[in-house]
């Protein structure tokens, strides 16, 4: 009965908004989006603005990307503060909903907003929901990748007649390529962040998976062979330190201007770079470029995604009015209608009706990373997962100094396991 009268009341101020009969509604917007995706989403929500200048106004806030933001909705929430619509990643999700921090998304709200499983891909999908029940709508995938500079990597013969890098696939190969570059005159073969464990934590996910590995769940952490595998997947990126290829303790500003300014051939990094490349080309200030998928190091491919999604938070004391929460689904519901233009900030659709349209299909090099949506791996399922979470942290105290060589990478897996173990 609450469900058919919550819908009934949403689908009716959502009617009325479109009437123009109801009072103009605001809705608090906060996101973590701070760099060239960052420009997209204030461009989205501007338009928003103006066809529902009669009827919503969203009124955004950009706050700082990790803890600081999630610790702030946490807070903000427990009080009646928090905003009335977010930006959340969906490896977060089981930690919010372990601090109570989210509001379900109804089958009925998804039905007011025209979407639901069949609409979105698996992964992003099966990801904003926690023993059965949805926490948030899914907006994208953002999968790192790897940024290639199309002149270097063709002076080195590392690059096809289709403008795609070979010869890359293999950890041996994959060195080789490196030092060719370098040999060739590029000060380094590969720009990744390497003062952050907690970053690079996504490239070693991928390796872990590309051995056919898991990083295993709450009390089971990197079970059997599994520690080896992680063991075998840092150690790749230890050597590209130790070898010169990639310079040591580089945080995240310095690994993206290493390869915007030609000083490394290539860089690992996630697709909210693509923009960056895109306005720097644009002004004349970059290399011919492109970016794929992962090479494939070990046995099969696989890479590290997250998605961001709209949530809505457990506002304690302050339940959305249906007005309220009939302009949230309307906010969702036009975003989702015009998420072919978040494509350009690099992030991969979770709408499989924008992924399947000749428009995205002709975006570059969005439209040729695209198909490692087949081997993407997502966090595991935990409260102890996700961005900015304590596994994030375990991986970045852990980790950092065994990238650097200043312990031995056994040594620093095996106590990322054991902190991993002891949390409870």
């Amino acid at each position: 009965m609450r469900g058919i009268l919550g819908k009934t009341l949403a689908t009716a101020a959502l009617l009325a908004f479109t009437v123009g009969a109801q009072a103009k509604e605001t809705v608090v917007w906060w996101d973590f989006l701070g760099g060239g995706d960052g420009v997209r989403m204030k461009k989205l929500i501007e338009d928003f603005n103006n066809d529902h200048k009669d009827s919503i106004e969203i009124q955004g806030t950009t706050l700082e990307w990790g803890v600081p933001f999630y610790s702030k909705v946490q807070t903000s929430a427990a009080v009646g503060e928090g905003p009335d619509i977010m930006t959340y990643h969906s490896s977060r999700i089981p930690l919010g909903v372990s601090q109570n921090v989210l509001v379900e998304i109804t089958p009925d709200d998804m039905k007011t907003i025209g979407l639901g499983e069949a609409s979105f891909a698996k992964a992003p999908w099966e990801a904003v929901h926690v023993d059965g029940k949805q926490y948030a709508v899914p907006f994208d995938q953002h999968p790192i990748v790897l940024y290639y500079n199309k002149d270097k990597l063709a002076a080195a013969g590392l690059l096809g007649d289709d403008g795609l890098p070979k010869g890359l696939n293999g950890v041996d190969n994959f060195a080789a390529a490196l030092k060719k570059l370098q040999d060739g005159g590029t000060k380094y073969g590969l720009s990744t962040v390497t003062a952050d464990g907690s970053f690079a934590y996504r490239t070693f996910y991928s390796l872990l998976c590309q051995q056919g590995g898991t990083a295993g769940s709450d009390g089971n952490w990197l079970p059997g062979d599994n520690l080896q595998k992680m063991v075998n997947a840092v150690q790749v990126e230890a050597d590209w330190v130790k070898n010169g290829a990639t310079p040591k303790n580089t945080d995240y500003p310095s690994t993206v201007a290493l390869f915007t300014n030609g000083d490394a051939a290539m860089m690992i990094n996630g697709v909210w770079e693509v923009p960056t490349m895109v306005d720097l080309q644009k002004q004349g200030k970059l290399f011919n470029w492109g970016a794929v998928e992962l090479p494939v190091f070990f046995d099969h491919p696989c890479t590290y995604s997250d998605s961001h999604t709209f949530a809505i938070p457990n506002n304690v004391g302050k339940a959305q009015t249906p007005e309220k929460h009939a302009a949230v689904l309307e906010v969702i519901k036009w975003m989702e209608d015009h998420a072919l233009f978040w494509a350009t900030a690099g992030h991969i659709p979770a709408n499989k009706a924008v992924t399947d349209s000749a428009e995205y299909k002709a975006l570059q090099p969005q439209a040729t990373y695209a198909p490692l949506t087949a081997n993407m791996i997502y966090d595991p399922t935990s409260k102890f997962a996700g961005v900015a979470s304590p596994l994030f942290d375990a991986a970045g105290n852990s980790l950092t100094p065994a990238i650097n060589g200043e312990i031995d990478v056994t040594t620093a897996v095996t106590e990322f396991r054991d902190t991993l173990t002891d949390l409870q």
